[in-house]
This record gives C-alpha cells, sequence and structure tokens, in this order.
C-alpha cells in the first residue's frame, strides 16, 4: 500500500485537493489536469468499480482502515493527514475524511450515448451542480437512456454534482450538445418526439401527452434552467409543451427542477421496454 503521510497543508503533492469550494479554481484546475473531485467512501469505490483510474487519495487517519482495501488495490499514492491539515488544504471540515482525484475519461458523442437509446432527457443551461447531480440521480435510478446537455449546462463531475448523484455520473451514459442553436434538429433527425417540460401555457399533462406515445418510440424530455425555464426557442421547437399537473387550490404553480424531472422520469418510463 502506498501510504505517505503529510503534515504541511502547503505540501506540493496536494494540490489537486485544494480548495474545493472555489468553483472558478477548480474548473481551471480540473480543466487542466484532467480530473475531478470523488468525495466519501461509497463515491469513491463506484468511481474505480465504474473503470475510472485514480491519480491519488486523500484520506484522514480515522478512514484509512476503511478504504484499506482501496488503498491497496489503487495504484497512486494514499496521503494520509490530520483532520485539520485536510481541513486546510480542502477549505472545509472533511466529515467524511476521504476524497480522490480521478482521472476524467474522454467524454463519448452524441451519437453513441443515443445508438438504441429510446428514453432520453435533454437539459438546457442547467447552471446548479446540486440540480444536475440530482437529475442524474433520479435518470439513473429510473432507467432513463441516456442525457444530453446543452453546453452551457452545469459539469456533472464537478464534486459536488458527483457527490448529490451518489456516484450516478460514472454510470449514467451522457453526452454534450455541440450546437445549442440546432442541437433539437439532431434529435428529431433521429425520430425522438420533443416534449418540453413547462407550467406555461399551453401546456399540458405529461402523462396524457405520452399516452400517445409507444413504449418503444423515441422520447427526449427537454428540462430548462433554473427559474427561467426553457428558452423560447427550445419551447418553440418542441413537438408539445407539457407539466406536471399541481393540485387545485394550493397556489403551487410548479416543482423545482430536481422533483419535476424525478417525477417526469418515472412518466417517462414507466411503459417503456424494460
Amino acid at each position: 500500500m502506498n501510504v505517505i503521510e503529510v503534515d504541511d497543508p502547503r505540501d506540493e503533492r496536494l494540490a489537486d485537493y485544494v480548495r474545493l469550494r472555489d468553483v472558478n479554481l477548480r474548473r481551471s484546475l480540473e480543466a487542466e489536469h484532467g480530473l475531478f473531485m470523488a468525495e466519501g467512501e461509497k463515491v469513491i469505490r463506484r468511481a474505480l468499480r465504474a473503470g475510472f483510474e485514480p491519480r491519488s487519495l486523500l484520506l484522514t487517519r480515522r478512514r484509512l482502515a476503511a478504504l484499506a482495501n482501496v488503498a491497496e488495490s489503487a495504484a497512486a499514492p494514499v496521503y494520509v493527514v490530520d483532520d485539520d491539515v485536510a481541513e486546510s488544504v480542502v477549505g472545509f471540515d472533511l466529515h467524511r475524511g476521504a476524497l480522490a482525484s480521478v482521472r476524467r475519461r474522454p467524454l463519448p458523442a452524441a451519437d453513441a450515448v443515443l445508438s438504441g437509446a429510446r428514453r432520453v432527457v435533454v437539459l438546457e443551461d442547467i447552471v446548479d451542480h446540486t440540480n444536475v447531480g440530482a437529475i442524474f440521480r433520479s435518470a439513473a435510478g429510473l432507467g432513463i437512456d441516456a442525457l444530453l446537455l446543452a453546453p452551457r449546462c452545469a459539469d456533472p463531475l464537478y464534486r459536488r454534482s458527483v457527490k448529490v448523484s451518489m456516484g450516478a455520473v460514472f454510470t449514467q451514459p451522457y453526452a454534450r450538445l455541440d450546437d445549442w442553436y440546432g442541437g433539437l434538429d439532431d434529435l428529431r433527425g433521429r425520430g425522438f418526439r420533443l416534449l418540453a417540460l413547462t407550467p406555461g401555457p399551453g401546456s399540458v399533462p405529461l402523462a396524457g401527452a405520452l399516452a400517445a406515445t409507444g413504449p418503444a418510440d423515441r422520447v427526449a424530455l427537454l428540462l430548462g434552467t433554473e427559474g427561467d425555464g426553457l428558452s423560447s426557442r427550445w419551447l418553440d421547437q418542441a413537438d408539445a409543451a407539457v407539466r406536471i399537473p399541481m393540485a387545485p387550490g394550493r397556489d403551487v404553480d410548479s416543482f423545482n427542477v430536481t422533483a419535476a424531472a424525478a417525477i417526469a422520469c418515472y412518466e417517462l418510463v414507466r411503459d417503456a421496454p424494460a
């Protein structure tokens, strides 16, 4: 086991782990070095089980025993630190006591993830990492075939997304659209029916719209950014605007995007072939 004890938070060997809450720094650092962070024992194990390659592990002393088998099998250095050193490096109390710096893999093209897919969720400019992680978890748990992300959508492999998804981002097929403006044309060209989820005027209940869709038909559900929802262009390009009906008399017109995504994913796959 390649265990290395480190007592100085300024040690350059810990550079992958610095200031994990500094979004701008992390975007730059992780893009430059082609890495992402996996936090917590379960998430680290799932990343490695999915075939991702660790650059290193950072463990507090109290977590070394629990992750001993991971440390032994990982062909990477395992840095062991005291709790105060970990906090000084990452910028917060690392109560889970375990981080892994993991090498990114090239994202597949949309062609690859759409091949054979019947139920797809498309995210337009959802910029909150927590929301992206939660949507991935719902999509994976309910059996969505693939996700497509507009170019400005938040990174599913950002630490917060990974953590909230509980590692679902490692196994759920996804790709980024190269072209926001014309990306939906490609989906339609592949035979997908485009359903835009929106509480706006003219929308129809999602379950009713799906009733006209056969289990083997290709359906893409479009989800928009927090607050503003889908852009007018994507709404105009959709085959139908759909909503999740709210209970009458409750003064609530919609769910937040993560709750809506979970309900909509369930509806999408309910009658789809297993």
